[in-house]
């Protein structure tokens, strides 16, 4: 089995001590325990556990057909979804395809996922002249965002089309038996695919929610399902020697514990920089309860080493870093000789990008290390769909540990819902009228 992904922690040897390490050994091999016998917090949502070796060949052969009819009749998909109903597959659609979505056919585009009108009004007039198909994912049906855009989207369909032939044109993935988006794609007779309900929404990648708009956009899925199944082989075992997921998810938490209570994952390709929105939710909302948790922050170098690298060099030290470095890219630009050297730039002629590149990675490491923040690395060897797939294992099965070690049930997200009910009782959604007035009230005395 070739390898694509490895993890790199030399660099925080001093933080990262063998005593340090012996003190997690019997938690990570209990939280391990816990996942793998279903016994911990959160058990009834750990169906991606083993999800990548048990997607049956009918599903995928279903996926496949529907995405080659999507390919050979439409110009856009519009994805329709929040937080896990699209960052996985964004994150796969920008790793392995052109940067610009006009080198991309068809163009798979999201919406959903914020309440904009201008954005939505944008992509309605971006549309107007394209075979269009929506693909709306919700495992209840009732979510605000992705609700009220489908509404939205699927009255400009039946506008254009008429509401028998938009029918043919929208893809429901949901719930398998129940939810209101299950009732109204049943009544309206669309083409479906279920979410297992044992896989919650930031671990569905690897479900009909991913793969569907990801065959679309022309990637192997087969290849991506293989590569997540590689990785159970090296991301599991109770012996952080065995375990590649549980050295980072114990390395993470030996530096919590040591007040570092922010980390930053770094990736240096623009090609990564949805991978890093993906582990973002997938930690945050993994992890950040009970009043603890490990804040997840997102960085994109070397841009961002323009902007925030300063605060990273020398602002507070409560923070380590994560690189995500790809060791190698689809093509090679090399810098062009010119006799004018009046940019100073004439020593790098005949460079190509990505030396320049690996040597601001390795500058930015040590630099940062010099100022004191604890990093380490994960490479990712290649932009392929086996690589991506090893890459979406990894992460996932090491927060899934990470939260167990914080003693958090890393399945569920309650923190949520605090805020639609507010935004409901706002909105004056029947059933929260009395706390509708008395929000109306602390805002109006907050002169809001």
């Amino acid at each position: 089995m070739d390898r694509k992904v490895t993890y790199e922690f030399k660099c925080i040897a001093d933080c990262i001590t063998d005593e340090k390490l012996d003190g997690y050994r019997k938690p990570a091999a209990l939280a391990e325990t816990m996942l793998q016998e279903g016994s911990g917090p959160g058990n009834d949502y750990i169906g991606w556990l083993d999800l990548p070796e048990n997607v049956s060949s009918q599903q995928i052969a279903a996926i496949q057909s529907t995405a080659k009819e999507l390919r050979d009749s439409i110009d856009i998909l519009i994805c329709i979804g929040i937080g896990g109903s699209y960052l996985g597959a964004k994150a796969a659609i920008d790793f392995l395809n052109p940067a610009f979505e006009e080198l991309r056919k068809p163009q798979v585009i999201f919406a959903g996922h914020h309440m904009n009108s201008d954005y939505l009004s944008d992509l309605l007039q971006l549309i107007e002249k394209k075979e269009v198909a929506l693909n709306i994912i919700s495992k209840s049906g009732t979510t605000t965002e992705p609700g009220i855009t489908f509404r939205v989207l699927r009255k400009a369909l039946e506008d254009r089309y008429g509401k028998k032939k938009s029918t043919k044109r929208i893809i429901a993935t949901t719930d398998p038996k129940t939810g209101a988006l299950r009732e109204l794609a049943v009544q309206e007779k669309y083409t479906t695919f279920a979410i297992p309900p044992d896989v919650g929404g930031r671990y569905s990648v690897l479900t009909p929610v991913g793969l569907l708009p990801i065959a679309v956009s022309g990637i192997d899925i087969k290849a991506l399902l293989s590569g997540a199944a590689q990785a159970i082989s090296f991301c599991s075992g109770t012996t952080i020697e065995d375990n590649l997921s549980m050295q980072y998810a114990i390395n993470r938490n030996i530096l919590f514990r040591e007040g570092k209570a922010i980390e930053v994952l770094a990736s240096f390709q623009p090609q990564l920089n949805f991978i890093v929105e993906w582990w973002k939710q997938l930690t945050g909302e993994s992890e950040g309860k009970d009043y603890t948790g490990i804040f997840p922050a997102i960085l994109n170098y070397t841009t961002d080493l323009h902007s925030v690298g300063q605060w990273i060099q020398q602002g507070a030290r409560n923070i380590f870093e994560t690189f995500l470095y790809l060791k190698k890219t689809n093509t090679t630009i090399k810098i062009p000789d010119f006799n004018d050297n009046r940019d100073e730039l004439q020593y790098l002629s005949g460079s190509s990008f990505e030396l320049v590149n690996e040597n601001a990675f390795r500058g930015t490491l040590l630099a940062h290390m010099d100022g004191g923040v604890p990093a380490s690395i994960i490479t990712v060897s290649e932009r392929s769909a086996q690589a991506l797939g090893q890459l979406f294992y990894f992460f996932e099965k090491a927060i899934a540990l990470s939260g167990y070690l914080l003693r958090v049930n890393p399945f569920n997200q309650p923190g949520v819902e605090a805020y639609k009910k507010n935004m409901f009782a706002l909105l004056s959604k029947p059933g929260y009228e009395d706390a509708g007035n008395r929000l109306k009230t602390r805002l109006k005395d907050m002169g809001l």
